[in-house]
């Protein structure tokens, strides 16, 4: 009843192309936002702040930028924990040598520093696709992992080879290590998640995301009608890079504060960054999101159901989880491509005509 066009005019072209066409969609976007930012830094604790909302704001920017390269560009990658080491380790660097830069400035190099590598290794793409580009990811995968374990200037030479964020303060308030307080943390990671969406949402509407999507559809025809290839490949590589180093480096600095890169970021972060985007839906930026929520929530739902209420052994509920994500991902290829965002979508539509038949 309340979620009806009737009566929202547009009266310029920029409103009518806005991202929330519609009144209820808009004051719904300001109020979660609201809610994010204002209400739940006062009622966050440890648990759901470590457990839940840190980890999914960080894996939401990861399944963005993998979300640019894979559903809008078309491009296959399976080296996605590789790029987020490199994330980390470029923070670990520019923190113990350069101790007065300021944290945000931190993330934002590693974010750059990563783009460089995407783009490095991102050049077989101009010359390969489908199967053959993911097995060039996955071999950048492992050389990443082999590079960051074998080379001793990484980790400072250190004997452990793991890696530790010193503490860092911004505004009198420290942001890293174990002084930080978590609505802080929190803070800090909505900062980028909301920045970072709101680039990518305008990428993906814009002449960019264009030149990306004509290059996933049909490449040779794309070339016909005058997108750059190499242009748009490497665009994509070095932006979806650039998301996932960030990504990287939040997980390290805020949310890990020390890590192995081989127990961190080993193919399983690939494949979990992936299995994100592919239930929440390719080419979508609330795809990503809604990926990235059931992911992170999946585990604590099924550890408070299956062991606190009926007392399952924990190996028997960490197998059920991979059985769900097995059979969610077969569903969601077969039936549903666009996974959850088309669902949300499709709901949208039909609450937009109800109680009229569609």
């Amino acid at each position: 009843m309340f979620y009806r066009e009737a009566g929202d005019f547009k009266t310029t072209y920029a409103a009518d192309n806005q991202t929330f066409p519609i009144a209820f969609d808009r004051w719904r976007y300001w109020a979660v936002l609201f809610v994010a930012v204002f209400v739940i830094p006062l009622v966050i604790n440890d648990y759901w702040a470590n457990a839940l909302l840190i980890p999914f704001l960080i894996y939401a920017i990861a399944a963005i930028g993998l979300n640019i390269l894979t559903g809008y560009c078309g491009q296959v990658s399976l080296g996605t924990g590789g790029f987020m080491a490199v994330g980390a380790y470029a923070t670990y660097k520019l923190m113990t040598a350069f101790v007065w830069m300021d944290m945000v400035t931190i993330t934002l190099l590693s974010g750059l520093i990563t783009a460089g590598v995407g783009v490095l290794l991102g050049r077989p793409s101009l010359r390969i696709k489908g199967f053959y580009l993911a097995v060039a990811t996955l071999a950048a995968q492992f050389f990443l992992v082999w590079i960051f374990n074998r080379v001793p200037w990484f980790y400072n030479y250190s004997a452990s080879g793991q890696i530790n964020a010193p503490e860092r303060m911004m505004f009198g308030v420290p942001v890293t290590g174990p002084n930080a307080e978590v609505w802080v943390k929190y803070l800090f990671a909505l900062g980028f998640v909301i920045v970072l969406s709101w680039v990518a949402r305008n990428l993906t509407r814009g002449s960019v995301g264009r030149q990306w999507m004509a290059i996933r559809d049909m490449d040779i025809a794309a070339e016909i009608i005058g997108v750059n290839p190499l242009k748009a490949k490497l665009t994509a590589f070095a932006i979806s890079s650039f998301f996932v180093g960030v990504s990287g480096a939040l997980l390290f600095s805020i949310f890990l504060g020390a890590v192995e890169v081989g127990e961190a970021f080993g193919i399983s972060k690939s494949f979990l960054v992936l299995f994100m985007v592919i239930i929440g839906g390719l080419g979508s930026i609330f795809g990503s999101f809604a990926g990235a929520a059931f992911m992170v929530l999946l585990p604590v739902v099924l550890k408070i159901v299956g062991v606190d209420m009926f007392g399952w052994p924990t190996d028997i509920v960490q197998h059920l989880q991979f059985v769900i994500v097995g059979g969610l991902i077969v569903f969601f290829l077969i039936v549903e491509p666009h996974g959850l965002a088309q669902l949300w979508r499709l709901a949208k539509e039909k609450l937009r005509l109800w109680p009229f038949p569609h």
